[in-house]
């Protein structure tokens, strides 16, 4: 009688199978014999040391042969002593010639076993759990031969360690609302080398119906987005379903996720360096102007658009930030500003002008690349926008904001993101 898990005694005649790599074992007369040679039998080999199976995929499955009359074969998944294992590795026990009475599959240490199923057959059996990482694990399974003879075998086999283990940070938060020109960003925990694997287990599905691409800023750092920035008002879903999957170099992730995001109506700000203004839109229509300051000849303020990163009631500012020590020329002491808005990790922002500087606004620029306001301006800007939102200036003769320096994504044109090499 067929039971989905739990512990069967050995027969009169009890046996343990070795099952060692992909060899199928043939009980004969109360006897084992391997049936195929196998790679797992030289503790050096290089495949005894990966991960079995790939995420979704199971670890290849013991040979079997056609048993005569009186023998049969038992496959095994995984094979006995196998280490490393894939956590996604379907476990299964397959018999050719008998069927199967029982079968447990459970950690050796203790805890509930692992729910499986048979076939209808009775000739095999599938876990239908997930195994856990870091893990030896026991399989328990009496079959019955031809004649009624039932034999009782065991084998162990082990789990990815910790130290193989990868997980995946993603920004924007879950649940987080942010602005339209707001890429997803995922970071690794450990380098990605197997990069298609791991981008074919994160979906973004958006109720804009909007598609992207991902951009591999290292081995450790993806960007999503689409062609052009989200559409205002829309959800954005992340699925990652990364558990099992190789990332290379022996990494296994660890988990799936399923995060959303959201984005608000359109912010868009224009600072043009020929009129020295900056122009804000509120979903496409014209709110406010107010005079800027930008870069100098020396620090120039980069073309293109950014995207606000972090805002500031009031921070302070060094020059030591951006490579400055006392004597240079353009070296500036520990100063405080107030409503800034950061737009590049090397240290440019929307912020109110020092009072020095206010004379300067929609006349001549005197920053070190940032967008120099006026109080009300800087504060209106603090107020209104936010992480996510889009800034985009014009007409410096600059080149454009790096991809890394902060989030230049939308300055990469879409067929150079796409074919990335």
């Amino acid at each position: 009688m067929k039971q989905k898990s739990g512990r069967a005694a050995a027969g009169r005649n009890g046996w343990k199978i070795a099952a060692i790599g992909a060899a199928a074992i043939v009980a004969v007369g109360g006897g084992v014999g391997i049936a195929t040679a196998s790679p797992w039998n030289n503790p050096q080999s290089p495949s005894s040391a990966s991960p079995s199976g790939a995420a979704g995929d199971a670890a290849p499955a013991a040979t079997q042969a056609a048993a005569p009359a009186g023998e049969y074969t038992v496959g095994l998944t995984p094979t006995d002593k196998a280490f490393s294992v894939n956590p996604a590795t379907k476990a299964a026990v397959t018999v050719t010639g008998a069927t199967l009475d029982a079968v447990e599959l459970a950690p050796r240490a203790g805890g509930q076993p692992v729910v499986g199923t048979f076939s209808d057959d009775g000739a095999r059996w599938t876990a239908t759990d997930r195994l856990a990482f870091d893990t030896e694990y026991e399989f328990s399974y009496t079959a019955r031969d031809a004649a009624g003879e039932t034999r009782r075998g065991t084998s162990t086999f082990r789990t990815v360690e910790p130290a193989n283990e990868a997980d995946a940070a993603m920004y924007p938060l879950d649940g987080s609302t942010v602005g339209t020109g707001q890429p997803l960003e995922f970071t690794f925990s450990e380098p990605v080398t197997n990069r298609d694997a791991v981008e074919k287990a994160i979906t973004v599905t958006s109720t804009s119906k909007q598609a992207g691409a991902f951009y591999w800023l290292s081995d450790t750092k993806a960007r999503y987005r689409p062609e052009t920035f989200w559409a205002p008002n829309s959800t954005i879903t992340v699925q990652s379903r990364l558990f099992g999957v190789d990332f290379g170099n022996g990494m296994i992730g660890n988990g799936d996720t399923t995060r959303t995001v959201k984005t608000h109506g359109t912010r868009l700000a224009v600072a043009d360096n020929a009129t020295k203004t900056m122009k804000v839109y509120l979903d496409g229509k014209l709110d406010a102007t107010f005079p800027i300051t930008l870069g100098t000849e020396d620090w120039p303020s980069t073309e293109g658009y950014m995207v606000v990163m972090e805002q500031y009631k009031s921070t302070r500012f060094t020059a030591e930030s951006i490579g400055l020590e006392p004597g240079d020329p353009a070296y500036y002491p520990p100063t405080v500003v107030n409503h800034a808005s950061r737009l590049s990790n090397g240290g440019a922002f929307v912020h109110e002008a020092l009072p020095a500087a206010q004379v300067a606004l929609g006349n001549f620029n005197v920053s070190h690349g940032c967008i120099g306001m006026s109080p009300e301006g800087a504060e209106y800007f603090y107020e209104t926008f936010g992480t996510g939102d889009v800034v985009q200036i014009l007409n410096t003769d600059y080149g454009p904001m790096y991809v890394w320096d902060g989030f230049g994504d939308w300055n990469v044109p879409w067929d150079e993101w796409v074919n990335q090499p």
